[in-house]
């Protein structure tokens, strides 16, 4: 069977409303046709999903013809599940390009993206070697490769906020692999024919050898963004646009990354958010929620500044600061004395910290306007009110 070349937008929205119409249709969350990468010994193993658009609760009306091609094409799709892979076939991008006729001249610069996307399949040969689409009906942990990709794509793109999705079973789904360019090459092949390679001198060039590859490897940043070494920011990391990342001990994380202009130059870990205008110094270090703060995931204010070498392990608000080479974790024992207490609160109406000897720093967590420094005669930790306001140099972001 197939489908009809449509003849007007008119016949082309009521072909939708038939598709949706139908029992047990589900509309997706997400959708989006990938190129992936199989394994050079296992053609079924699957490295790496290249998504030239993805879709993330919008579209609904490309996803009913992404789905009805497919049905068309006598294959089945599953709607009981959190997702549904397929490969594609050329019977499917055949009534894919009849349903979007209406559209195909249209399909140019930033309309009809979808239907871009299927013009460009139908002048290959072969889709079904290296394509297939996927489909994610619910949030749930992912079963697949091509849906682990789809999320990290809807997490570098900005299409969901960081935390936000369920990435539970990523790492045991994706395979370690090596990479040489945008190439992943599967590590028993390259075991197995390491001595013809090296003879022959075919033997690649690893860049690194991990189970994600690097932000840039897929996304083109926000414009004034800035990424001085590729290997510093994992796909699945945000970067909002004015973010600078600095070579040396810099280092972003996937679900993990930053809300405005930002510095980076130290480690933002996994699930670890910096707010605008704040600095990450050289070599400082905020904790994520697997690296010591007890599942708590760390969130950084606006204009705030990590030292040197400092290192973070709890939330902090606006105007903070922490000097070079302090360490602060939630059992962290802090002293403040009464005048910068009356100060803090006073930045902080809805603390009411009352006075007492020592605190835990998890007890400020998420205050705004803390300095945290360190005694160089006694060592102890001591917390005033920050008393300037921490500003990046615009002509750098």
């Amino acid at each position: 069977m197939a489908i009809n070349r449509v003849g007007s937008t008119d016949e082309f929205k009521a072909l939708v409303a038939e598709i949706t119409s139908q029992d047990g249709y589900r509309e997706p969350i997400a959708f989006g046709i990938t190129r992936v990468d199989r394994g050079q010994k296992n053609a079924n193993n699957v490295l790496q999903a290249n998504y030239p658009l993805i879709n993330w609760n919008e579209n609904f009306g490309s996803a009913a013809i992404f789905i009805k091609a497919i049905q068309e094409a006598n294959h089945t799709v599953d709607f009981s599940g959190s997702e549904f892979v397929t490969t594609l076939n050329d019977n499917m991008i055949n009534n894919a390009m009849n349903a979007f006729a209406p559209y195909l001249g249209e399909a140019i610069g930033d309309a009809h993206k979808n239907v871009q996307v299927v013009k460009a399949l139908d002048n290959m040969e072969d889709v079904a070697k290296d394509f297939r689409v996927c489909f994610l009906f619910e949030d749930a942990p992912a079963q697949s490769v091509e849906a682990v990709y789809l999320k990290l794509y809807a997490l570098s793109q900005s299409k969901v906020p960081l935390r936000s999705l369920n990435l539970d079973g990523a790492f045991g789904i994706l395979t370690n692999v090596a990479w040489v360019g945008n190439t992943p090459y599967e590590l028993e092949y390259l075991r197995e024919n390491e001595i013809e390679m090296k003879v022959n001198g075919t033997f690649p060039n690893i860049d690194s050898v991990d189970k994600f590859p690097r932000y840039l490897q897929h996304i083109i940043p926000a414009d004034n963004t800035r990424i001085l070494e590729a290997s510093k920011v994992r796909m699945g990391a945000q970067l909002a646009g004015g973010t600078t990342v600095m070579p040396g001990a810099s280092y972003i994380n996937f679900n993990a990354g930053t809300l405005g202009s930002v510095m980076v130059e130290g480690r933002i870990s996994s699930s670890a958010i910096v707010g605008a205008g704040s600095d990450v110094g050289g070599g400082a270090s905020i904790l994520g929620v697997l690296s010591g703060t007890d599942g708590n995931p760390i969130s950084i204010g606006e204009n705030t500044l990590l030292g040197a070498n400092s290192t973070c392990g709890i939330p902090l608000g606006d105007g903070c600061i922490l000097d070079g080479g302090v360490a602060i974790f939630a059992g962290t024992k802090v002293k403040i004395k009464p005048e910068q207490l009356a100060l803090i609160n006073e930045a902080n109406p809805e603390a009411n910290l009352t006075e007492q000897e020592v605190y835990r720093a998890d007890s400020l967590q998420g205050l705004n306007g803390l300095h945290f420094r360190q005694n160089s005669t006694t060592g102890e930790i001591v917390v005033n009110r920050s008393v300037r306001e921490v500003k990046l140099n615009a002509e750098l972001h």
